[in-house]
């Protein structure tokens, strides 16, 4: 950290590792304030504020998708279903959140200029002035301007300001007391270093207004290390668990050379290898920020820069959570006997299907098929009334497991998503004939 503090030439890095829920480290190097006009300068701590930038988007992401969870809005519904006569009626909730709507990248108005952001009327009145600049879904193009529009669906939704909502179904239930809208006293500073005195320069402070769900919340280490830990673990406090699973899915590709990075239902995802990180970045003036998640692993991080430009906190983040899973790779829990499940007996064991072997095994008290050994082909059932599976997790999750009985009770055979699956290898022609021909073994 030390390292990347000098070389991003920053005045403070902040950085926290959690794993099983749990900060288990957190580090600080340099200052959250230089100290100009004659104040001492200020050390960070672990709840120190930083302004999170875009990191903000995934807090309106769940905003949204805990009310889809409840039923009170559609993934698949239009701006028109909210903001009735818009210019882009058609936009849909799904679209703007994965940043494929092909909405301008940002409100109307050059507010990075003079920074100042439009209040909700203006906001509104901008948005027919804004154009689509790339038909739905044909590429990944980075929208501000459709997560301010989020915005606006939630408050329309609930009745409720936008921060109010993700206060009280996110912020609240997570226990995230130090982040929100308006800073402590004792905040970071945010600032710009000239690239060739390395003389510093104090940021502007400036309101997000109606532009807050796009990057306008502060957070500390200690808040996003419990936010990093409930997307690695989640449970129901705020969405339900699958909710996040979908979020964490990819959408769209954000680039198509190198396949490398996608865009979920708020949340980025970015390939290292063979490890698949979720999470999201953040630059606003005088702040930039990095959070990854390697979900499987449970293990995540969070770095904070006070330097409008040159830092690079995801990589470090990213870094972070290499360097803990590889020094301390996470300990699969002991192996015990299965207990008997004499409803699964007759099922288990070795099947064919489209002349390919499928195994069905029991693990965890569940029953699983595999295609292959590789753990890619594996699919997980949950029960659906008698002779009824449906697939829950994996390859074919969604499809269902029938069971057809012989008249004497016994298994005669199975359908998996329509095919059939016998015990013996069948060519296509055998089912057809009904089997007739077929060597005995």
């Amino acid at each position: 950290m030390s390292g990347a503090q000098r070389r991003w030439r920053t005045p403070v890095v902040s950085a926290g590792v959690v794993r099983d829920g749990t900060l288990a480290w957190s580090g600080h190097v340099g200052v959250a304030r230089l100290g100009d006009g004659g104040e001492e300068p200020v050390a960070a701590d672990d709840s120190t504020q930083f302004l999170i930038g875009s990191v903000t988007k995934t807090f309106t992401a769940l905003a949204v998708m805990s009310l889809r969870d409840e039923g009170l809005l559609r993934l698949e519904d239009s701006l028109e279903e909210f903001l009735p006569g818009t210019r882009h009626s058609e936009v849909e909730v799904r679209q703007m959140l994965a940043h494929a709507s092909g909405l301008q990248r940002e409100p109307v108005g050059n507010i990075w200029e003079g920074l100042s952001a439009p209040e909700r009327e203006a906001f509104l009145a901008g948005v027919d002035q804004a154009e689509q600049v790339l038909p739905a879904h044909e590429a990944f193009h980075y929208s501000n301007l459709a997560y301010g529009l989020l915005g606006q669906v939630v408050e329309r939704v609930t009745g409720q300001e936008w921060e109010h909502v993700v206060r009280e179904r996110v912020l609240d239930p997570l226990g995230m007391t130090r982040t929100g809208l308006a800073p402590a006293d004792d905040r970071a500073r945010g600032y710009q270093i000239d690239p060739y005195a390395g003389t510093a320069r104090e940021e502007p402070l400036f309101s997000l207004n109606a532009t807050a769900p796009l990057g306008g919340l502060w957070s500390t280490v200690v808040d996003m290390a419990a936010y990093a830990g409930y997307l690695a673990d989640p449970d129901d406090r705020v969405v339900r668990p699958e909710t996040i699973d979908e979020m964490c899915r990819p959408v769209i590709m954000t680039d198509l050379d190198g396949w490398t990075g996608a865009y979920g239902l708020g949340f980025g995802m970015g390939r290292r290898g063979d490890r698949v990180f979720v999470g999201h970045g953040g630059a606003m003036p005088g702040f930039l920020t990095g959070l990854r998640v390697l979900r499987r692993e449970r293990v995540g991080a969070i770095v904070f820069a006070n330097v409008t430009a040159g830092a690079e906190p995801l990589a470090l983040a990213t870094d972070l959570v290499e360097a803990v899973i590889d020094a301390e790779p996470s300990i699969e829990p002991a192996w015990a006997p299965e207990q008997p499940r004499p409803e699964l007996v007759e099922l288990l064991g070795h099947w064919w299907s489209e002349g390919s072997p499928i195994f069905l095994f029991v693990r965890d008290g569940q029953l699983w098929s595999r295609l292959t050994e590789d753990p890619l082909s594996e699919t997980r059932f949950a029960p659906e009334g008698r002779d009824r599976y449906r697939a829950v997790a994996g390859r074919e999750r969604g499809e269902v497991l029938e069971v057809v009985r012989s008249p004497d009770g016994s298994v005669a055979k199975l359908y998996f998503a329509t095919y059939a699956v016998t015990r013996m290898p069948l060519a296509f022609a055998d089912l057809v004939t009904g089997g007739a021909g077929v060597e005995q073994r």
